[in-house]
């Protein structure tokens, strides 16, 4: 049932006991009476009230909300003022107990009825809701304007605070309706910036800690709003009501409320409540869920993760001893549980409390090369090349969006509804990319591709039948020798991986910079630079970007830089970087063929802003890439070097491109496994006589069909190419063969 459209419901709610909010509420209410001369009405609905705002008012109430809720005759014909005691000053207040010896137990259904009368007689009701939220407390949370949240500048109350806040974004009330007031702030607490980053809410209002006064008026049984309204403390107060009242509730009159029903709220476990969308989970995700609030109510989870970072030794430490937390939880819990189920449930827990939940497994498993999380019931992976379900799952979305929280934070970068999507790595390496609502419509989004370790070897790409022997024996001397390389493929066609292998026959005695959007390569040379890409703020401020980085490395006395990806105005730097003597730079792009690829440097290069015509840009490719390597995605999920193709130059206004070698397909096997080979096709490329006249002998049988044994991934650092002698085992001509997947 709505209140009166004249009347505004402000909710107070505190993240967790001791953040002052039962005395904001009382002194907010006297701030309203006394700024606007406005009738205001006083309620404590706090589920834990033992007579709070009875002492802090100075009310011994008359009638209390259990009063309220079950009268029994016509509310229409009753008189309001028997329902309330007065305050000297005028304000109007309902109590939740008349002293400790009482409970609050009240109707949801009951009250409702009773406030839609209520409200027809007062202008602004302030409720104190306490920090559990339960079914009465979410049905007048329903009905608020506007619900100020209490926190204190303690890194507990703040995570406690969040904790709440996710609780009610979870139960659908908008974002917006919550105000922040920062209570008890002084100079030695986290600042009031780093606690808006931090809960992601801009604030309404900071209370200076004033334990005097504060003290000083609970000994008078007078808020101190009214007792001493001259001190800053009452001031921050009025302020506060000034700025709601400026603009700010009547654009949150205009909100869309969730329209729950009374049991379904999210109560607070610790509560002893259950809701609805706690009844729909199936008894141990209870259990999980129960274990898991009383671990963080007992544990500042954060304050540890933050002590221990970087150091192993305190991460293990800390990892100890949150499983013995989490076991005597559990069997406090789940006495009853059986030893196996027991075990697997305080793994859980704990990997959702320090680590990656449900995706610690799936990244444990060698087999799955990439994750992706279309919200919190559907985890698909990738695995042995093949797309599947995972039965794995998140408990909800809100839970999947702490993880990624838990990514992201590390890597300094935040997601947020200011930046709704963010791109990090994991600290093994694995690529990730989330995006949150509102884009990602139903519900969190989350893809992880798992990067291997030591990454692929040039004698697994044979293996894989990705490439033969000759073209490794090519790009190994190409690399060796300073040519600059673009790889060109689709997405998840393995750019990236092959990009890192292709690293691997770089001189060690040559500096390398690396240039990233979020850092995969893992350069097994000792002097190398790993440079990665910062996001900008919410307004776009304080952004590191590709094309920033390449310009720095130019200053950093590179031999040779290589961008993980080129996909903006970043191309025409790389153009520059390879024309200025930086030789032997390699970088990947999108495209489907090395013709297309072309295509898409010329218009990344336009992307730059540099209003350069079309043969000039083309002047600028044709003079910088020496070498593009296709790589593509088959069909049958195999991963395969296409071809191998030398830019020999621009005659007139196209960039003359010559292809060194091709795989050809020439059907499927039984399975349904592409069945073709790897072709040379020929073609001589022109810088072979340039790196003849430095020494540099290529063998011509490199161009011809037949194979050579695998190079050595180590060099002699003299950035000199040798090439083995021939294996017999090896030395056929390539014949039509089944192809295997890439791993």
């Amino acid at each position: 049932m709505a209140l009166h459209p004249n009347c505004t419901l402000i909710g107070v709610v505190g993240g967790k006991g001791g953040v002052g909010k039962s005395v904001f509420a009382a002194n907010l209410a006297c701030a309203f009476l006394a700024e606007l001369r406005a009738k205001v009405l006083l309620i404590d609905a706090d589920s834990k009230s033992i007579g709070d705002q009875n002492v802090i008012t100075g009310i011994k109430p008359q009638k209390i909300l259990k009063d309220l809720a079950n009268f029994q005759g016509s509310l229409a014909q009753a008189n309001p003022q028997q329902f309330v005691t007065m305050h000297p000053s005028g304000l109007a207040y309902v109590g939740a107990v008349r002293g400790p010896e009482e409970k609050l137990d009240v109707s949801p259904e009951g009250l409702m009825k009773a406030m839609d009368f209520v409200s027809r007689h007062y202008q602004f009701i302030i409720v104190d809701l306490g920090n559990d939220m339960g079914a009465l407390q979410m049905s007048l949370l329903q009905e608020a304007t506007a619900c100020i949240v209490i926190t204190t500048p303690e890194i507990l109350v703040i995570t406690q605070t969040q904790r709440l806040l996710n609780e009610m974004l979870s139960a659908t009330f908008p974002r917006d309706m919550f105000q922040l007031v920062i209570n008890k702030a002084s100079h030695s607490g986290v600042s009031a910036q780093a606690i808006s980053s931090q809960l992601q809410m801009p604030i309404m209002g900071v209370i200076p800690q004033d334990d005097q006064t504060a003290m000083t008026s609970i000994q008078r049984f007078t808020p101190f709003v009214l007792s001493t309204p001259k001190a800053a403390v009452s001031a921050s107060y009025t302020d506060v009501v000034r700025k709601l009242t400026g603009g700010a509730l009547q654009r949150l009159k205009s909100l869309n409320k969730p329209k729950i029903t009374i049991s379904a709220s999210v109560a607070s476990t610790s509560s002893g409540q259950k809701s609805d969308a706690d009844s729909a989970l199936d008894p141990r995700t209870q259990l999980k869920l129960r274990v898991h609030n009383e671990l963080i109510r007992t544990s500042d989870i954060n304050k540890l993760l933050a002590e221990a970072k970087g150091d192993e030794s305190k991460q293990l430490e800390l990892r100890d001893r949150v499983k013995r937390d989490i076991t005597v939880i559990m069997d406090r819990e789940a006495p009853d549980t059986a030893r196996e189920d027991r075990s697997k449930l305080i793994k859980e827990v704990l990997e959702e409390s320090l680590g990656l939940g449900p995706l610690e497994d799936l990244l444990a498993d060698q087999n799955v090369s990439e994750i992706m999380v279309n919200g919190a019931k559907k985890i698909f992976i990738e695995k042995a090349g093949k797309v599947q379900l995972s039965p794995t799952t998140f408990t909800s979305n809100d839970h999947l969006r702490r993880i990624i929280e838990r990514i992201v934070a590390p890597l300094g970068r935040q997601i947020n509804n200011m930046v709704p999507y963010v791109d990090a790595r994991l600290k093994d390496g694995s690529r990730v990319n989330a995006v949150i609502e509102p884009l990602s419509i139903d519900g969190p989004s989350l893809t992880i591709r798992k990067f291997k370790k030591g990454g692929v070897s040039p004698e697994k790409y044979v293996d894989y039948g990705s490439m033969n022997m000759n073209m490794i024996h090519f790009l190994k001397i190409c690399v060796e020798n300073g040519l600059n390389i673009i790889i060109s493929g689709g997405t998840g066609s393995g750019k990236t991986t092959l990009l890192n292998m292709m690293s691997s026959f770089i001189p060690s005695n040559e500096r390398i910079i690396t240039v990233e959007d979020a850092a995969e390569l893992q350069l097994q040379q000792e002097h190398v630079v790993r440079l990665e890409t910062r996001p900008g703020a919410g307004d776009g401020s304080n952004a590191i970007s590709i094309r920033d980085l390449i310009k720095n490395s130019l200053r950093m006395r590179p031999d040779r830089i290589i961008v993980g990806e080129c996909r903006d105005g970043a191309a025409l730097d790389m153009l520059q970087a390879m024309n200025t003597g930086h030789d032997g730079s390699m970088t990947t792009t999108h495209a489907n063929t090395a013709r297309e690829c072309i295509s898409r440097i010329e218009t990344l290069c336009m992307m730059a802003g540099m209003d350069l015509p079309v043969k000039a840009i083309r002047e600028q490719v044709a003079s910088a890439v020496n070498l593009i390597v296709q790589v593509s995605r088959m069909s049958d999920h195999s991963r395969k070097i296409l071809s191998i193709t030398e830019v020999t130059g621009i005659q007139g206004d196209a960039i003359s491109l010559g292809e060194i070698f091709k795989f050809k397909e020439v059907g499927y096997d039984k399975n349904r496994k592409i069945l073709g080979q790897f072709q040379a096709t020929g073609y001589i490329p022109t810088f072979i006589q340039k790196l003849n006249d430095k020494g540099v002998i290529v063998p011509r049988d490199l161009f011809s069909n037949e194979q050579k044994p695998a190079p050595a991934t180590g060099n002699n650092g003299t950035g000199a190419s040798t090439v083995s002698s021939t294996n017999p085992a090896n030395n056929s001509s390539q014949k039509t063969q089944v192809v295997k997947k890439t791993g």
